[in-house]
Order: structure tokens, then sequence, then C-alpha cells
């Protein structure tokens, strides 16, 4: 197939180039910023070029639409509606004007909230940050579009967190941490948190495009079991031959400590590894229902053992032959 990605040139965008490229699609990468993998299948553009959106997409196939805003600290805030919410608009009307329809599209957990039980895909949207509310309102606009466009075939994946190797996001900087002996284990240690691989996501999202090519379905994506926090350090300890400490600190402790450097990034300028919302999403419970993907009949290549077990080796055991990383959350 003829595939457009939009905002490929990323982590999960690198992976999944990757996949599609070796089963022989013919892709095409709309990034506004160079991919440091493909820079032959990409062309610089924004999703706010409504023009450009419209010229670049003719003679696809399916759309693939990655790019967003997602960090916590994206200033102002507005940007996480142009981007998200604006920018998917432009890719609707440009896909319509060119004949294309089928999308998939990349959501997120973050829609549900915090320190929710379980959620599937019929949960109530509650997001908390303008992330999460931007992503949800793109959800609400693709349905609004749906309805109208009844023959469009349109796919949504709300993964949770993505780990993986050459990220740098909260779950790179906990395995840092662990493995640097820096870590500091606020609560009990019981909250679970659902986390998923990249390589299985993007092993779902080639699922998709070859088995669901009709109507509007949502999918959570999570690599079950999860674990929770207690589990994890055991792991990280296992494979990196370290003793894990046992300590835990209340969470009172940690949340004055985040807002100490809530206080200090305000004073300085300067922005934070540690903030009271990072420390409040750390020890929330993130766990999330996978019911829907699970019985889609896509198998998962890899464990989430075995995710973190390749994350932990290729970044903390096995030296590497270049410094090509990707941030995100």
């Amino acid at each position: 197939m003829n595939i457009s990605l939009i905002g490929a040139s990323g982590f999960v965008g690198t992976r999944l180039m990757d996949l599609l490229r070796s089963k022989g699609h013919e892709l095409l990468n709309i990034d506004k910023q160079q991919s440091p993998f493909f820079p032959d299948l990409t062309t610089i553009a924004n999703v706010l070029d409504k023009q450009k959106m419209l010229e670049l997409l003719k003679d696809t196939e399916l759309v693939i639409l990655l790019a967003a805003e997602h960090r916590d600290d994206v200033s102002p805030a507005s940007l996480y509606y142009d981007v998200n919410v604006t920018g998917m608009q432009h890719v609707l009307e440009a896909m319509e004007h060119n004949g294309i329809k089928r999308l998939v599209f990349f959501s997120s957990v973050a829609i549900y909230g915090l320190n929710k039980r379980n959620p599937d895909e019929s949960f109530a949207a509650d997001p908390f940050n303008h992330y999460g509310k931007s992503k949800w309102q793109a959800e609400q606009k693709l349905q609004n579009w749906y309805k109208e466009h009844p023959d469009w075939n349109i796919n949504i994946v709300r993964p949770t967190v993505i780990f993986g190797e050459r990220n740098r996001g909260n779950v790179y900087n906990l395995l840092q941490q662990i493995s640097q002996g820096r870590f500091l284990m606020v609560g009990k240690g019981l909250n679970v948190k659902s986390m998923a691989y990249v390589g299985n996501v993007v092993a779902f999202v080639d699922y998709l495009i070859d088995t669901n090519k009709e109507a509007y379905q949502v999918y959570n994506y999570i690599d079950k079991p999860d674990f929770d926090m207690n589990k994890l350090l055991a792991l990280v300890g296992k494979v990196l031959g370290k003793r894990m400490s046992k300590v835990h600190y209340p969470y009172f402790l940690g949340m004055l400590g985040g807002l100490g450097f809530d206080l200090l990034s305000w004073l300085t300028g300067r922005k934070f590894s540690i903030s009271s919302v990072r420390v409040r999403k750390f020890c929330a419970t993130t766990q999330y229902d996978a019911s829907r993907m699970l019985a889609s009949g896509f198998k998962a290549p890899y464990t989430l053992e075995e995710g973190l077990s390749r994350t932990l080796e290729f970044e903390f055991v096995h030296p590497r032959t270049d410094d090509i990383t990707f941030k995100s959350e």
C-alpha cells in the first residue's frame, strides 16, 4: 500500500516505519523534523499547514496520524489544541480532498484521567491535563466525522506509556535512576503501572492495517499482565544484576520534594526531571483494560518482561554505536 505517516520522525514512528517498510509498503513520512533513520522517506511539513497536507496526501491509500504535542511542559498550552485538534481537522479535510478513507490515529489512555479502575474503551473520558483533553477533543472530532462519512475505516489506538530502545521518556528515566542507584521508592510500591513495549505497539498497528479494514474501532493498547512498582524494581535488579533497596518513602515527602522543584523551576526558568505532576503520576495507579485488543486475535511478539529486558540490555548493558535517542514522556 501507499501509506502516509504524519509525525513519524520520533520514537514510535521510526519503529513503525521500519516494520512497514520491511512488509513492502510504499511510505511517506510528513513531519516538521527530519527523521534520523529515514531521511529519504521524509518530507518536512507542519500538520498546521493545511495546504501542505492537501498536496502531500495525494495518491495515499492510508494515513497514520502520530503528530502530537504531548510533553508535560508545552508552552503555551494552546499548542496542545492547535496541533492535536486543529491538526486533526486539517488531516481529515486533506484526506477527503484526496479520496482517502482509511485512518489509524494514535490517541492515548490519558483521556481516562488518573487513578481510574482499569478502564476499558467504553469508560467515560475524564482527562486531567491539556494533553489528555486535546486528545479527547480530537477523538470527538473523529466521531463526528465518521457519522458523516460512514464508509470510512478509522482505527484509534489508545496506548499506555510506551517504552523501548532509544526512548528518553519517563520509563527510561525511571530505569536509569534504578540502574544508577538514585531511585527512591515513594509509597508502598503496590501501584500498578500499565506499560507497552514499542515493538508490540507497532506490530499491533501493522495487524490493524492488515485485518481491520472497515468501520470505526477503538483499542486500548497495554502489554499484559501488568507490573506493580515492586515487581518492576525486582525485574530491573535481575537483568542488571543489582541488589535493589527496599526502603519506601511516604507519599507526602515525595510531593513536598516535587513542589520544591516546581518552585525552583519557577524561580530559575529551568525545567527539571522532577516535579509535583511527575510525582503524582508516578504514585498513581495507571492500569487499563486491554480485553478488546486481546480478543482481536493479535499476538504480541514480545512479553512485557522481554520488552523491558531488551530495553535494559540495549541501554545499560551492551555498548551502543551511536547516540540517536528520542525524547518523550
